[in-house]
């Protein structure tokens, strides 16, 4: 499933997704904009993860003096993801 997201209040411009069928798991993860690479990084190391887990430990990260991050918004973007794969089904 791929989902596609507009972050709010950072850098980057989009978080494109691919989730498993089910929308349980990251099969891949790519950012417009923001810290190149760092946000490389982030994509690499989530593959393969459960979303749940993933959504957990990156939601609440901020950005120097900004409420949210680049790592928040992804976390924002897989549980709007995972909800649109269960609605799917």
């Amino acid at each position: 499933m791929r989902f596609d997201y507009t972050p709010r209040g950072v850098c980057s411009r989009a978080i494109h997704l691919e989730l498993s069928d089910d929308g349980k798991t990251i099969e891949s993860v790519s950012f417009e904009g923001g810290c190149n690479g760092n946000l490389k990084a982030i994509g690499r190391l989530v593959a393969g993860k459960p979303v749940d887990e993933i959504a957990q430990v990156l939601a609440g990260n901020t950005c120097g003096p900004r409420p949210t991050s680049c790592a928040d918004q992804l976390s924002r973007a897989l549980v709007e993801a995972a909800q649109a794969a269960g609605a799917a089904q």
